[in-house]
């Protein structure tokens, strides 16, 4: 699910603002549109049993980010294609800097032939599509499922996988991990104090209070990425404003951050920090820190995706049972009902425009989207892979199954937004920036949403980085 969106990073419209000045200029010499002329010496006949022309002896490099899923299941899945071709030999790595370990690579032309493209040191994404330095996916699209008879791979998939790594109609990242977005809290603390979740805001104020009195901090977050803290906030801004507040900051309207249902909510938001709701110390936490205290009890709830249990597994109590709910509802005139849950596919994979061996990359996507290799990865990881029907059979753990149960109840009410993937560094650095300023009291409402459309702005307005429309 969205891996690590742990992710802080670099520039908007180059791979990095340094040394990817060198990754720009090389992609853009390259010619991004000669992915499709692959080296012949690594490309296959194309039949029924091998759609995507796989040659089966050539080499296939694979590199992972090793993060909260690990590495482990990327090996379960390099299994499987070996086991189907033999005699490639599957060079494997794991890395937490991707864009350390692989920038220089892309500027030679010679990177890996799949990248999860994740985590803190990922490379950004828009550059790479900017300068059409990732091959076109629509081919594995349009291949048959691997183990599923009678469809192709995109009829295996979940809603939304295919448009949130599309870009000008070329669906060009396959996000693996369907994530969803909420409040977390302990099901045995809650039955212990008997506490209940409040579904309206004024409910969740009062917990808060009843919380702060039983000694326990009701939040905390992760002070060094702020943005964490983000998502709940524009979520109860869609919630009340419906999905149209989404598309208006994707598609850098002007004034989208000061838009009546983002003022609403950063007035809800900005209660809970000048209430003192917040755990002391939270603004220095990264999210690791910040979520093994909220483990300890130490705090009630925290914002975060459902990577979140496999994350914490070593240091999550027995019978902790933590559990996914949705944002509060700011009113009884919200456009989107309580159940209404971000939900979206992450955890970014690519086969670069410059593989050796694209058509391998891309029969090592097909095994990943396989029933077989998405439940191994279920098992393995505790998070939802993207294909449908994945969990089937699996006994899912606690945490994972509260996320299946919210994404079931919020049905076709679940909501989005892909300014995150369009333009990294308004969220990354700009909204993150000023969340940090807001959520540790520096700043109010006014000024945190000043600062986020002065961000939005800027982005808008450089001509430099390339601009998408999100349409739907």
């Amino acid at each position: 699910m969205n891996r690590r969106e742990i992710l802080q990073r670099t520039a908007a419209a180059g791979l990095l603002a340094t040394p990817a000045a060198g990754l720009l200029a090389g992609c853009a010499t390259s010619g991004g549109d000669d992915n499709n002329k692959k080296d012949t010496g690594y490309q296959g006949t194309k039949s029924a049993q091998n759609p995507l022309g796989v040659k089966e002896a050539a080499p296939l490099e694979v590199v992972i980010f090793n993060g909260g899923f690990g590495e482990e299941y990327a090996k379960a899945h390099e299994a499987m294609y070996k086991e189907k071709y033999p005699k490639a030999e599957i060079k494997h790595s794991a890395t937490q800097e991707i864009n350390k370990t692989l920038q220089p690579r892309f500027v030679d032309g010679n990177p890996p032939d799949v990248v999860n493209n994740s985590g803190a040191g990922q490379i950004d994404p828009n550059g790479l599509v900017s300068q059409g330095a990732i091959a076109d996916l629509g081919e594995l699209l349009d291949a048959p499922s691997l183990d599923i008879p009678g469809k192709k791979v995109r009829d295996t998939l979940l809603p939304g996988t295919v448009e949130v790594g599309s870009y000008d109609g070329k669906f060009l990242v396959l996000n693996y991990t369907y994530t969803a977005y909420g409040i977390w809290y302990s099901t045995k603390l809650f039955t212990e104090r008997n506490w209940q979740y409040g579904k309206t805001w004024e409910e969740h104020i009062a917990l808060c209070k009843q919380i702060k009195a039983a000694g326990i901090a009701p939040w905390t977050y992760a002070g060094k990425h702020p943005r964490y803290m983000s998502w709940p906030l524009i979520s109860t801004a869609i919630k009340f404003g419906g999905p149209s507040v989404a598309m208006a900051i994707d598609n850098l309207e002007p004034n989208a951050w000061k838009s009546d249902a983002m003022k609403a909510a950063a007035d809800a938001w900005h209660q809970i920090v000048k209430d003192k709701y917040i755990l002391d110390g939270s603004s220095g936490l990264d999210h690791i820190q910040s979520q093994t205290a909220w483990c300890q009890g130490k705090a009630a709830f925290i914002s975060c995706g459902s990577w979140l249990e496999n994350e914490q597994a070593k240091v999550t109590p027995a019978g902790f049972n933590m559990t996914v709910v949705p944002t509060p509802s700011l009113s009884t005139g919200d456009k989107l009902p309580f159940e209404a849950i971000r939900g979206t596919a992450g955890e970014p994979f690519i086969v670069p425009a410059k593989a050796k061996n694209v058509a391998g990359g891309l029969e090592y996507m097909r095994v990943m989207l396989s029933k077989k290799g998405a439940q191994d990865f279920t098992k393995k990881v505790s998070s939802l892979p993207v294909v449908a029907g994945a969990t089937e059979g699996v006994e899912l753990p606690f945490g994972l199954s509260t996320v299946s149960k919210a994404l079931e109840a919020s049905g076709s009410n679940g909501f989005n937004w892909v300014y995150n993937n369009f333009y990294r560094k308004l969220e990354r650095e700009l909204v993150d920036a000023a969340c940090g300023e807001f959520f540790s009291g520096r700043i109010g409402p006014a000024e945190f949403l000043d600062q986020c459309q002065k961000g939005a702005d800027s982005i808008a307005q450089d001509s430099s980085i390339k601009k998408y429309k999100r349409a739907a």
